[in-house]
């Protein structure tokens, strides 16, 4: 099944690409600055959070689009990156697994690329950029963390001072200050931080939430630090800037889940004041469409470098002449993150989120060694739940199975605590199935790969359950613990 289902991928993927007619040249194009920030959700002022200070980012924004409804494809880094870098659903190209296929040989499938591969052939420089001038104060992590190996050079240079004499150019940078362990200076005051109700106040939440936010703090200095150095440089003028994040926050109910919480990332776009906009940018809007991560790369590709969308690329143009019509959904997925095995499936439209959960015999708070070593409210929930000391609503996470679908009203419902499955109001039933009837529509469309467990000696190698069981039936083994979980 699998061979066929890639088959079928291969035979609709292609490489065309096309020139958009009457753009200038290579050396005429926009270049492009990507910030990719690590387990972050939207906390910046200028999303309306509180008690952190990120006047860089703010002013970026200010200057550009502020996106509101901005999703990544995956709750975790390898799966979400090794989407939005090649614009595909992880779950079409087999790299739904957090950490799979590194020494395995696996090749993506035909006509499948990642981004700089697509910029290369458009007469782009391409950096993943790590090290920077000595006044510039800064460094960046140089991540990839993809789950294939690509056969194309994946990026020309890490050094900034490569980027003025090659231009145009794609150059990512990616920060580490938001993926735990955070070590940023105390800001935030915990007293002060907003807790969501579904996690107990307690003065461990109440601390951890303050080093979250701090750690945003410190990394919009960061950012702001290259900001500046892209001005000194005078490359400001002609770079596109995108800022975002690989996942959602770095927090129990976050990263590795399919909630708001482990989706929803910033989104900035800043086009330069001195050349010509794209249809549909307007400097200093603020954006409610839904974007998905893996819209960014066809997006970029048609506006700065004048290249139409790959044939059978899964992600859409939202800027640009040839924008594609607003997503009226976005969907989500997760299958085994480190040694611990879920299979979540997710889509949300404007107002409402369903999640698909094929296997709700298996606990939320499921044995997983790195949120046990590095998520200190993880540990703390389960002391308090032993203790019958959490309020009803934060007992859910530690209940001793999962429900097998969860529906709920952003709108009324932000923190996503009311689960409407079983409501009788005939609207919500409506809604409701209206997102099962996309939800399996997208399952099949994109040849969820997930759909396949993954090869039991594959899954024992990261500690996961022996064996994996059916995603579409119960069947839970003994966990064979890691001795080294992956961070």
């Amino acid at each position: 099944m699998r061979s066929h289902r890639l088959l079928t991928l291969a035979m609709l993927l292609g490489t065309s690409f096309v020139s958009r007619p009457g753009l200038a040249a290579p050396a005429d194009r926009p270049n492009i600055l990507w910030l990719v920030a690590e387990d972050f959700g939207p906390h910046l002022g200028c999303y309306g959070t509180q008690q952190v200070w990120t006047p860089n980012i703010d002013k970026l924004a200010a200057d550009g689009v502020r996106y509101t409804r901005a999703y990544t494809t995956a709750p975790v880094c390898s799966v979400s990156r090794s989407a939005f870098m090649t614009g595909m659903y992880q779950t079409t190209i087999g790299a739904h697994n957090h950490r799979s296929h590194r020494d395995d040989g696996y090749q993506l499938p035909a006509g499948v690329r990642i981004a700089p591969a697509w910029f290369r052939d458009a007469g782009y420089f391409t950096a993943n950029v790590r090290t920077f001038p000595a006044s510039a104060n800064v460094t960046g992590t140089g991540k990839t963390d993809w789950n294939f190996t690509a056969e194309e050079k994946p990026f020309d240079s890490g050094r900034w001072e490569d980027l003025k004499t090659h231009q145009p150019f794609l150059a990512q940078v990616n920060f580490k200050e938001t993926h735990r362990a955070f070590v940023s200076p105390k800001r935030a005051d915990p007293a002060k931080v907003i807790i969501p109700p579904y996690y107990p106040d307690h003065p461990v939440t109440r601390e951890d939430y303050a080093k979250y936010l701090d750690a945003a703090t410190e990394l919009d200095e960061k950012v702001g630090r290259i900001l500046r150095q892209l001005d000194a440089d005078g490359l400001a003028a002609r770079t596109i800037v995108v800022f975002t994040s690989d996942h959602g926050e770095a927090h129990v109910r976050g990263k590795q889940f399919c909630y708001e919480e482990g989706l929803h990332v910033p989104l900035i776009v800043r086009w330069p004041a001195s050349l010509p906009a794209p249809a549909h940018y307007r400097a200093g809007a603020v954006d409610d469409q839904l974007v998905a991560a893996i819209d960014l790369l066809p997006t970029l590709l048609d506006v700065a470098a004048g290249q139409k969308k790959p044939a059978g690329m899964q992600g859409q143009v939202f800027l640009g002449d040839r924008a594609e019509p607003p997503r009226r959904y976005v969907f989500g997925a997760r299958d085994r993150c480190d040694e611990t095995v879920f299979r979540f499936r997710t889509v949300r439209d404007a107002r409402y989120r369903y999640i698909r959960n094929f296997m709700p015999e298996r606990p939320f708070l499921q044995a997983n060694d790195y949120k046990e070593r590095s998520y200190p409210v993880w540990n703390l929930i389960k002391e308090l739940a032993a203790q019958g000391k959490l309020t009803p609503t934060q007992a859910v996470l530690a209940a001793p199975t999962m429900p097998p679908e969860e529906f709920y009203d952003l709108e009324s419902d932000p923190y996503e605590i009311h689960n409407l499955v079983d409501s009788p109001d005939p609207a919500n039933q409506a809604v409701l199935k209206r997102l099962r009837v996309e939800l399996e529509r997208w399952i099949e469309e994109s040849n969820d790969q997930g759909q396949i467990p993954e090869p039991a000696e594959v899954a024992a190698a990261k500690g996961a359950t022996k064996p994996v069981a059916d995603p579409n039936g119960p069947g839970v083994a003994k966990k064979a613990r890691r001795k080294n979980a992956v961070k």
